[in-house]
């Protein structure tokens, strides 16, 4: 008896269809999603160019093979029989579903006025958290229409939501104009929308005869392997033929600079800014542009890409406190930074000082200012070119000039926000964070001694049981993390700040002053600690963190940005 139902492509729509409507579900012990938002982002450029995605593998279980549960976001199950169990595709899946159904933790638009001013759909795609204004703001149609701000959920059913939300936002336009809209928008509807409609997985569907052992084995096997064929292996075999192996220039890099190998960083981003830095016309780093380098661009570039990449991370990992890779906001920032410092050259002079004050604090705003958490190829050439300026004695480049943050927002970000809960970790260990277990001042080496981790100050099962904080990212916020070694936050378990602090501070020696201090943490007599008020503790750290933002970014003002606290699900 075969293994397989049938190996059919599925439409998208009717793939999440299935999720809504608990036809499809998870077998319960897969691993929670985890896909920070741009990922989910990627994955949908890549659905509007029709690139392939991976294929979706699903058994039909009609006994009930493991216990299951639902897409996160998607209609509890309550007891409803299920037809499918996805077994690989969770994380691209559940992604899909929340940005095209409208839930999750993040919306998704797309800003139709770049599409038809002829820019790339990934300069035209962006996201923002939930609890925002602005998402608040684009629930209005009337906003959309003025805008001309499609939200993503608008094509959940396929390309007949965009038709009716087409036709609400030309209605209202006199005649001429109308015909002109309707022709423009029209065209976006035959080059995007419909390549979105139409998009097929390869799905393999097993059959219900399958037997759970084999299916186990399947599932181990699928977690265990997946390799990717990238830009890099397709330049390599590109330029083998003419002597240049840069399989070998990558492997000497690394181990002439560890730094390199230390950040885990992406071979193809030493390519992206070569094709940054050597372009005599615009720069960009678009896949297309790193495709068409030649042999010319690697023998001159590559030198100055990997001394560029080298000192920018330097000046991360021991002016920024970006101590690890895991705290790194954005990898892609690696790129123009890389990509300056190959242009600019490193001076030997105090005006390196100069230069490398203005690359931290562009580090800074870029970061607090999510700056890369949309179109970051276009960031990244826009970047480069401000950035030079500036450091040759120009204006400030507009991500510092016009930074705006709402240190509010610090108590909804999540580790799943990972550019601005990062950020905020990076700035603790800039205030010389100590280990609560040695009081040694945390570095890269300690955290891998000691098994520092980010973990909860206000232990998440104490505020949920005892504090009744049901909403997840209330608990999880970046306000409620600090770095803790393995010991102390087994000590701590789930006992309530009075009663572990107490233990801490009795310690005969113990600066348990110092050390609180140290992680932008409240001491004295009146610290909310004393009294377990989460919600003063949580104001003291937002007030706390945005004087540290304030001093890396040179931000003055605090922007309005988030939604009102009774608005907030």
């Amino acid at each position: 008896m075969s293994l397989f139902e049938d190996t059919n492509p599925r439409a998208l729509k009717d793939l999440l269809g299935e999720i809504h409507s608990r036809t499809t579900v998870l077998p319960d012990f897969q691993r929670d999603f985890v896909w920070d938002p741009t990922e989910t982002q990627e994955l949908i450029v890549s659905i509007a160019n029709n690139y392939p995605a991976g294929s979706i593998l699903r058994v039909r279980d009609p006994i009930g093979f493991f216990a299951c549960r639902e897409f996160e976001g998607s209609p509890v199950l309550d007891g409803y029989k299920h037809t499918f169990l996805v077994l690989d595709g969770q994380q691209r899946l559940t992604s899909l579903y929340q940005a095209f159904y409208g839930v999750g933790e993040h919306r998704y638009y797309l800003d139709l006025n770049k599409l038809l001013d002829g820019n790339d759909f990934e300069d035209a795609i962006f996201y923002e958290r939930a609890t925002t204004k602005r998402v608040r703001a684009l629930e209005s149609f009337t906003v959309q229409s003025e805008d001309l701000i499609l939200p993503l959920n608008v094509l959940k059913g396929g390309a007949g939501g965009f038709l009716q939300w087409l036709l609400g936002v030309t209605n209202p336009m006199p005649p001429d104009e109308r015909a002109k809209m309707l022709d423009a928008l029209t065209r976006i509807n035959e080059r995007w929308i419909k390549t979105i409609d139409d998009y097929h997985f390869p799905v393999v569907t097993l059959s219900a005869d399958t037997e759970a052992a084999a299916l186990c084995t399947i599932f181990e096997k699928l977690n265990r392997t997946g390799v990717k064929l990238t830009a890099f292996e397709l330049l390599t075999a590109r330029f083998w033929p003419k002597n240049i192996n840069l399989r070998a220039l990558w492997d000497e890099a690394r181990n002439r600079h560890p730094i390199i190998s230390e950040f885990e960083v992406d071979a193809y981003y030493v390519l992206q800014a070569i094709a940054l830095a050597g372009r005599k016309r615009a720069p960009s780093c678009k896949r297309n542009d790193v495709l068409n380098l030649d042999t010319s661009d690697i023998e001159l570039g590559w030198e100055p890409a990997i001394n560029g990449l080298t000192a920018g991370l330097e000046i991360l990992r021991d002016d920024c406190k970006v101590t690890l890779s895991k705290w790194l906001p954005y990898y892609t920032m690696l790129i123009p930074l890389a990509a300056v410092l190959a242009k600019v050259g490193l001076p030997h002079t105090p005006a390196a000082g100069v230069q490398r004050e203005k690359l931290k604090r562009w580090f800074w705003c870029a970061v607090f200012g999510q700056a890369y958490e949309k179109a970051s190829n276009s960031q990244s050439a826009k970047d480069v070119n401000e950035l030079v300026n500036w450091v040759e004695g120009g204006a400030e480049p507009e991500v510092v000039r016009e930074l705006r943050f709402d240190p509010k927002s610090l108590r909804d970000v999540t580790p799943r926000q990972r550019g601005i809960y990062r950020g905020a970790i990076c700035l603790i260990l800039r205030n010389e964070a100590r280990d609560f277990h040695t009081q040694a001042v945390i570095t890269g080496k300690l955290i891998e001694q000691e098994g520092i981790d980010d973990h909860h100050v206000f232990p998440a099962d104490f505020l949920e049981k005892i504090k009744g904080i049901s909403v997840a990212r209330h608990r999880d916020c970046v306000l409620n993390r600090t770095l803790i070694d393995r010991t102390t936050n087994q000590m701590i378990g789930n006992r309530a700040p009075s009663d572990y602090l107490k233990e801490i501070q009795d310690t005969k020696g113990f600066p348990f002053d110092k050390v609180l201090a140290s992680h932008c943490l409240p001491v004295g007599t009146k610290s909310p600690f004393w009294t377990d008020d989460y919600e003063a503790f949580l104001s003291w750290r937002q007030d706390r963190l945005w004087q540290e933002i304030r001093r890396v970014t040179g931000a003055t003002v605090a922007a309005d940005l988030e939604a009102d606290e009774e608005n907030k699900g």
